[in-house]
């Protein structure tokens, strides 16, 4: 029950997060902390390394299992495409 409580606290603060600027009218952007939230969402196990491309955060995840998956988080849309 902890931490389904603490994972929807979590979620909550993630989308809490994504404001636009006023000023600027542009779409909000995904910050690394976020994508990184948003990878282990989908994936379960310890993040090793977090890489940032044009349009993307690849956060490379190990799962318990020992494999290692890379979780693609786009910047603009927060949506995810696993390798």
């Amino acid at each position: 029950m902890r931490i389904l409580l603490a994972f929807s606290f979590s979620l909550l603060f993630a989308l809490s997060s994504f404001h636009a600027d006023a000023n600027k009218n542009q779409a909000p952007e995904v910050t690394k902390k976020q994508a990184v939230m948003i990878a282990k969402k989908s994936e379960d196990g310890r993040t090793l390394k977090i890489t940032e491309q044009d349009k993307v955060f690849t956060v490379r995840i190990l799962k318990t299992n020992g494999h290692v998956v890379d979780v693609h988080v786009n910047k603009k849309t927060g949506e995810v495409k696993k390798d």
